[in-house]
């Protein structure tokens, strides 16, 4: 190939025995059995291994040289002995003949060959040794892959790529902007993006017809298990003339097929996805990205109280609350402990704990003895109860308890083993409200997306309670997890300014916010719709790895810090001049 090397280290075969080869790579691992010194010799496409005689000059410098080392071997390509099947070149070693030392490593902070329980705050310091884990290495290089393919059925569907730009303007919706101050403009600061939602939306009104990007966006953000500090890609997409369904057939076809391809082996639900609109998702699965893999189902029983000889449940139903059954069969015969704990969770998270009936082999159990006959008839009528099965019951009123019921629905669905591991289970998420109540303050809020298109537009502006009004947005989910979001366009500038203005935004905040846009609607605009994958959260569903870090190359920590290059950092009194700064000391 060239100086350094004739062959990587995943290429050899049996048919390459008697060659004369030059193999470069890090030291993976050594194993000295006084005669032989065997070294496993790794780069980024294998792994081969590599004996020195002892009788050589060379096993002397061999052992010395510690793992990870950078190395060069050359010699001849001879048949494995003991046959090493979990490795594509396990049937040939090399019979080392000479050797160059090109870079020597320090003791190594953690190990590398394998998987060690170093912490992460050390792993992410020398993120460059973590990465060449095989484990972190592979996860980087199916990263790719999925990228690359998402790229290629885009453009199979007629899709252009285009880039964004970085530096931009704030917005008062979402998460809280990274700000860069302007030397040139004192005072004044560009944000770098959410997302580059305007920026496509006023592609489609510039004739482009379908754009796509992988696309960079930074949100000031606090870290989570599946969400990582900072910035974050996201596949992005946008086309005129489009509707709802337009923009679920392309998606189906591009995230159906990378499901399909990268799977794994894993079942895969097939397309066309199952849609639900946002209620129903809240009423049986307490959440808009509902876990399908579980079978167990919420359902309204609040009819069933209010007189049912349950005073506790009858009572709360008198003055409004909501009640929900979860019938889940085959645990009526265990122990009050089991049901105890999760009447404990539910007290815990600050709903009152839970009740329960269980039809156990020893006779009705839980609230069975507060209920007359006719009820007991009732319930067991009204969702088929059979000997063995139980109905759990949950009490509380509005988003705080609709969501606290898909959580006990999880933690029952994970403790009894009922989610099918080896299963992708999509849906899609529609007729979101096009507003919400903020809890606190009681007023009325986007809640979603400001830039989308209310069912029925501005008539069901002008005539419909605004909690009333639904919007065309979109979530895309696959076993609990929200890949995707997205939505039909508002592209009238009467509806945008009444949207805004019933969510307390006057026209100048929309003139001032979205200039651009607005502007560029008023010179006519298509009707337009697209929506945005999260790369990031993709590649960690299909690997089924728990901490989205571990499918990025190089992230910030649990505190958005980068300890590898020592981000954020301090930087001088003359940077911070020069950008008319001030830094306050804090006081805390």
């Amino acid at each position: 190939m060239n100086c350094y090397r004739t062959h990587t280290c995943g290429e050899l075969r049996t048919g390459d025995i008697g060659k004369k080869v030059k193999l470069a790579g890090w030291i993976h691992r050594k194993r000295n059995f006084g005669n032989l010194c065997f070294v496993d010799l790794r780069d980024h496409y294998g792994i081969t291994q590599c004996v020195v005689d002892s009788s050589s000059d060379l096993f002397a410098k061999v052992e010395a040289l510690r793992p990870e080392s950078v190395i060069a071997f050359e010699g001849e390509v001879v048949a494995r002995e003991s046959v090493n099947k979990n490795i594509p070149t396990g049937e040939i070693e090399i019979k080392v003949s000479s050797l160059e030392v090109h870079s020597e490593a320090d003791v190594l902070p953690f190990q590398v060959a394998i998987e060690d329980d170093a912490p992460e705050e050390i792993r992410l310091k020398y993120r460059f040794l973590d990465l060449r884990k095989d484990r972190i290495h592979k996860n980087i290089l199916l990263r790719s892959a999925v990228i690359q393919r998402s790229r290629e059925l885009m453009r199979e569907q007629g899709f252009t790529e285009y880039q964004t730009p970085i530096l931009t303007a704030s917005s008062p919706e979402g998460a809280r902007d990274f700000l860069v101050p302007s030397r040139l403009n004192p005072g004044k600061f560009y944000a770098l993006p959410q997302a580059p939602q305007q920026f496509k939306q006023l592609l489609m009104v510039s004739g482009f017809d379908k754009y796509f990007q992988i696309a960079p966006c930074f949100r000031d953000e606090d870290p989570r298990a599946d969400r990582s500090p900072g910035e974050f890609y996201q596949m992005d997409m946008e086309m005129s003339f489009a509707t709802q369904e337009d923009v679920f057939k392309v998606i189906e076809h591009t995230l159906g097929t990378i499901f399909n391809e990268f799977a794994n082996g894993k079942k895969v639900d097939q397309a066309p996805f199952v849609h639900i609109p946002f209620r129903e998702a809240m009423q049986k699965y307490g959440s808009d990205k509902p876990d399908l893999r579980n079978p167990l189902i919420l359902e309204n029983a609040t009819d069933f109280f209010g007189d049912s000889g349950f005073g506790v449940y009858d009572s709360l139903v008198k003055e409004g609350n909501q009640v929900k059954a979860m019938v889940v069969k085959g645990i009526a015969d265990k122990p009050r402990s089991f049901f105890d704990k999760l009447s404990d969770y539910a007290k815990a998270e600050g709903m009152g704990g839970i009740a329960y009936v269980a039809f156990a082999s020893s006779g009705a159990k839980g609230i069975a003895k507060l209920l007359s006959e006719s009820k007991m008839a009732e319930l067991k009528n009204r969702y088929h109860l059979q000997e063995g099965d139980a109905v759990l019951f949950m009490t509380g009123k509005g988003m705080k308890f609709d969501k606290f019921s898909g959580r006990l629905r999880n933690k029952v669905g994970e403790e009894l083993k009922l989610i099918d591991e080896n299963s992708f289970k999509m849906c899609w998420i529609v007729d979101f409200p096009f507003y919400e109540e903020n809890e606190e303050t009681g007023a009325v809020e986007f809640s979603h997306n400001p830039f989308s298109m209310p069912q029925g537009g501005l008539d069901a502006l002008l005539n419909k309670k605004p909690l009333e009004i639904l919007a065309y947005q979109y979530d895309f989910v696959c076993n609990g997890v929200e890949l995707l979001s997205g939505a039909v366009r508002n592209h009238q500038p009467e509806i945008m300014y009444k949207a805004f203005e019933i969510a307390g935004y006057d026209n100048s905040v929309v003139d001032n916010k979205f200039g651009g846009m607005i502007s560029a609607f008023k010179f006519g605009a298509p009707p337009h719709a697209g929506s945005a994958y999260g790369v990031d959260r993709l590649v960690m569903l299909l690997l089924d790895e728990p901490i989205i870090r571990d499918v990025i190359l190089f992230p910030l920590n649990g505190k958005a810090q980068d300890l590898m290059m020592q981000a954020p950092n301090v930087v001088t009194q003359q940077q911070l001049d020069e950008l008319h700064i001030a830094v306050v000391e804090d006081k805390k």
